[in-house]
């Protein structure tokens, strides 16, 4: 017998029916961002590690490092081809294809860990994401999240916001459209290619990840201006993509167990994410790193900029503008909540 789901609560999935068959899957899996990586790629080792066990050996993902099975920056159109069966990234990568995918990445000046993940699941979010994805034959989980960035590595102090005009800059997501309106020359480049860019010259600063990501990268041997907050990025979001008819053709209980184990990855991603960072600080500042916060003149400048770029964004592309509005729509709401129920930052 089948159990009623709204006796049973919020849940995504349909009760396995005990006719299906756990067929055994097998499926590659291309990754964005090396193995080693914190947090970026060893979410996705733990990933490949952790549904292996959860489905009794019944699901196998097999982690290929960047460049393996595809070019980093060429997986979306792989997986939606079905040349590859599934990938690791975040969604921001795909803003060339996809503007509207940013929004599931990263937002300027955006919400944190705990809000981003209570619109996504429960403020209509999923829905919305999933809709985009399956037009172009891939079905993707958020399957890892970090908590703020820094805002960029710099060579050379920046002291007024026309020191920003000209620098060139790798940039991700929704900030680079920010920058670029700031006279930043933004590219994007892929984990491996950053360093190499930034120590030849052909880049002038760069912003990656949280300092133990950027420690482990090396960016303070060659740039010693470290600049927060990281407006651009409060929160990440990163993602399991699969092929759309590989997806179809899993049964409910393994639909329900790569759901679970990418449920488990943020729990496990927000909270390595947080304690790793205090321990890398003070390294970065024993090594000669500067660190330095913008002052609320730079901030002011970088937030008006960022809501002129989401409306002619939301303007040119309608599923950005559904997006952008539901993120604005529950933000609004949840203020409400968050005013009352949480300490303020200057307290």
């Amino acid at each position: 017998m089948i159990l009623s789901l709204t006796a049973c609560g919020n849940v995504d999935e349909k009760l396995p029916d005990d006719s299906e068959v756990n067929k055994p899957v097998i499926l590659k899996l291309a990754s964005t961002y090396p193995s080693t990586l914190t947090i970026l790629g060893t979410l996705a080792k733990r990933f490949e590690e952790k549904i292996y066990i959860i489905s009794g050996g019944n699901i196998k993902f097999r982690f290929f490092e960047p460049g393996a099975l595809a070019p980093p920056l060429e997986t979306f159109d792989a997986v939606s081809y079905g040349a590859l069966d599934s990938a690791w990234s975040s969604p921001g990568f795909w803003s060339g294809k996809v503007p509207s995918l940013q929004i599931f990445a990263a937002i300027p000046f955006g919400p944190d860990s705990a809000e981003y993940m209570a619109w996504y699941y429960s403020g209509g979010g999923k829905k919305i994401f999933e809709d985009i994805y399956h037009k172009h034959n891939i079905h993707s989980v958020i399957c890892g999240i970090s908590p703020p960035e820094a805002s960029g590595w710099f060579k050379n102090e920046i002291k007024t916001l026309d020191d920003l005009k000209g620098l060139r800059m790798r940039f991700f997501g929704l900030g680079g459209r920010v920058m670029s309106k700031m006279g930043v020359s933004t590219q994007l480049l892929a984990a491996g290619d950053i360093f190499p860019a930034l120590e030849l010259g052909a880049i002038d600063a760069t912003e990656f990840s949280v300092p133990a990501v950027d420690l482990k990268l090396g960016f303070n041997k060659i740039a010693k201006h470290y600049y927060f907050p990281g407006w651009h990025q409060q929160s990440t979001f990163f993602e399991l993509m699969i092929n759309l008819d590989i997806w179809n053709e899993l049964s409910t209980q393994q639909k329900a167990q790569i759901n679970i184990t990418c449920g488990d990855n943020m729990r496990f991603g927000i909270a390595e994410g947080e304690a790793l960072q205090a321990e890398a600080i003070t390294s970065l500042k024993e090594s000669g790193t500067i660190f330095h916060q913008w002052p609320d003149e730079f901030l002011d400048t970088f937030e008006a900029t960022w809501l002129e770029v989401a409306e002619e964004e939301a303007a040119k592309d309608a599923d950005f503008n559904r997006s952008w509005r539901s993120l604005q729509s529950f933000r609004q709401s949840y203020k409400t909540w968050k005013d009352l129920g949480y300490l303020k930052a200057d307290r």
